[in-house]
């Protein structure tokens, strides 16, 4: 049975490398691609990494109820389409969110069927050495990413799974488990 996992927390905790190492690992598991408003970092493909919206197309796929869930971020506005998630479970395939907090309350209540999992940093100054490492954002964004990470962190508690991103292959191994667990899918099988 196909599920959506939502994964979710603070910027900079490492969400899109864990991710990417789960899906390596497990079959039929597939990324939902995001919309959002903010421009292209380098190397970005639309279509790939995210739909890239101008403003004026986010609000008219919002008035249009395209959106499982949407948010603002930093300034910027991100959303899951439905049609994407919906592709994906009809073709049998689970479906990962990458998505914020808020997002992932928006999902929770819409399919209350989700498996939600929070990742966290080993320390709150981990974030900041992580997001200065980019070297995608200005200092000014690095601050005000950090002060949503804050209330991101108070908000642990509501979900079901919490990954502590202390140690990149052992919280891999761990969410790689949670998910296989989900989907009834031995560790044993994994691959190699």
């Amino acid at each position: 049975m196909s599920k959506v996992f939502v994964i979710t927390g603070p910027s900079g905790v490492g969400k899109g490398t864990l991710i990417a190492r789960l899906l390596e690992r497990v079959p039929d598991l597939e990324l939902s691609v995001s919309a959002t408003t903010r421009d292209p970092r380098k190397g970005e493909v639309n279509g790939r990494d995210y739909h890239f919206l101008t403003p004026e197309e986010f609000d008219q796929r919002i008035k249009a109820e395209d959106f499982l869930e949407f948010a603002t971020y930093s300034g910027h506005r991100y959303g899951t389409l439905r049609s994407e998630v919906r592709r994906r479970l009809d073709e049998g395939h689970s479906v990962v969110l990458e998505i914020e907090v808020q997002g992932a309350r928006q999902v929770r209540a819409a399919m209350r069927e989700s498996v939600q999992v929070f990742i966290a940093p080993p320390d709150p100054a981990s974030l900041r050495r992580r997001l200065e490492s980019r070297g995608t954002d200005s200092l000014e964004a690095i601050d005000a990413r950090l002060e949503v990470a804050e209330q991101e962190l108070a908000a642990q508690g509501e979900f079901a799974h919490t990954v502590v991103n202390d140690d990149l292959g052992r919280a891999a191994n761990e969410l790689e488990g949670i998910v296989r667990a989900e989907l009834g899918i031995p560790l044993d099988s994994a691959a190699e």
